[in-house]
């Protein structure tokens, strides 16, 4: 296949802007840009679509551009319900660091990286409506879905005029750089025609553009989300374990799907892993190979070993094969007590609560359902001692098969 029936194989394009966009990617050379602002310190595996896409053209030989909005995050994109909360400059500054460092470090130092604030922060007001404002009909802007989704309740003109910043970047890129394709989610794709148009009516010339659908699970939730929380691309703010059991739970019915959107696996690798995962779906062979190409793009194979290390020791109960800093990280929601002084095993789960009574705590024991570090204990006099502790720092206990509690030893 060649590049364009790929990504149309991977599911990868849903709008299109331009008749020779085809030939494009496939027989030239381009420079292309995707953008993100800076609403948080890391991007999250939402976007990570999106970014393995513009890797995927990136692999093609066409140059990638890279913009973090450093002036479009201190107005915030239109959303479909209410205005976003204005940006602390300070914050923000700091939310552009961490992305384009990451940005840079998944792209192996070979993307360009932007900010258009460089190219915004000069322009007056007046200059803008004269030369950008001036080239846009208010109709036009108000055919934009996101804009009309919004109309009921109210847009302020900061966020109505949001496009044509976003306009002006995509002709900036257009004269300074030679970028004539810009490639986002399918939320953008008004932004993107906006920039078109103002190409085109300014200079004459034509510009380029795709977008790629959202990626969402069975239930039409985002990808990426876990318990309404985002999946971050860093690893010290989500580990790759976390990613690790995130992905290794992914639903059989989304599993080829999600492969031939986040995974630079072949169509022939693809179908190969589909057809064992048919035969058994039981090793989710898919979810271990979605997981193993994903962790080891962000994090490298190091990680992605590690996560599966861990995940592994966990199930086993083997706590000792693994670092404490490692588990307190990879447990950090479970609940958490200290132990001052040596006390029995019985006191230890009736004090902190992981039974309600001395009687049901002597049942939880001689049903075998009480563990620490991964061993099962039936006796109440048991001395509960620093020196039975992981690192002498840490017991884990479990009750039954899932609910687990950390004692820390001071």
């Amino acid at each position: 296949m060649n590049l364009y029936e790929d990504l149309k194989w991977r599911g990868l394009i849903k709008d299109v802007a331009g008749e020779d966009l085809k030939k494009k990617l496939n027989d030239e050379k381009i420079t292309f840009y995707w953008g993100t602002d800076p609403t948080a310190d890391s991007l999250h595996l939402g976007h990570y679509s999106s970014l393995v896409t513009a890797k995927r053209l990136a692999k093609a030989g066409h140059h990638p551009i890279l913009l973090v909005g450093g002036a479009t995050g201190l107005i915030g994109d239109p959303r479909p319900t209410a205005e976003r909360e204005l940006m602390d400059k300070k914050v923000l500054e700091k939310n552009l660091a961490g992305i384009q460092k990451q940005v840079l470090s998944l792209f192996d130092g070979k993307a360009e990286v932007v900010n258009n604030y460089e190219w915004t922060k000069d322009i007056s007001f007046l200059d803008f409506l004269r030369d950008i404002g001036k080239y846009i009909n208010v109709n036009y802007m108000l055919s934009k879905d996101i804009i009309q989704r919004r109309l009921d309740t109210g847009i302020t003109f900061a966020e109505f005029a949001y496009t044509l910043i976003q306009g002006n970047d995509f002709l900036h890129l257009f004269q300074e750089k030679n970028c004539i394709m810009q490639v986002e989610g399918s939320d953008q794709w008004g932004n993107i025609t906006t920039g078109i148009e103002l190409i085109k009516k300014k200079l004459g010339k034509e510009a380029y553009g795709f977008t790629m659908p959202l990626i969402l699970d069975k239930f039409g939730h985002k990808f990426g989300k876990s318990e309404g929380n985002a999946l971050w691309l860093d690893k010290n703010k989500t580990s790759s374990y976390e990613l690790y059991q995130y992905l290794i739970n992914t639903d059989d019915e989304m599993i080829v799907h999600y492969l031939k959107v986040f995974t630079f696996l072949s169509r022939e690798e693809i179908e190969e892993l589909e057809k064992k995962h048919k035969e058994k779906p039981e090793d989710r062979i898919c979810q271990k190979a979605l997981a193993r190409e994903i962790i080891t793009d962000l994090h490298g194979r190091e990680e992605y070993e590690k996560a599966v290390k861990i995940s592994e020791s966990l199930f086993q109960g083997n706590f000792h094969e693994l670092a404490v800093d490692d588990i307190l990280k990879v447990m950090k929601d479970v609940p958490s007590f200290e132990i001052t002084e040596e006390l029995t095993l019985l006191d230890l789960l009736v004090n902190n609560k992981i039974a309600s009574s001395r009687r049901e705590a002597r049942e939880f024991l001689s049903a075998k359902a009480i563990t620490i570090n991964g061993e099962i204990e039936t006796d109440e006099h048991k001395k509960i001692e620093k020196k039975m502790a992981l690192e002498e720092k840490i017991i884990i206990v479990r009750r039954g098969k899932k609910k687990y509690y950390i004692g820390k030893f001071i």
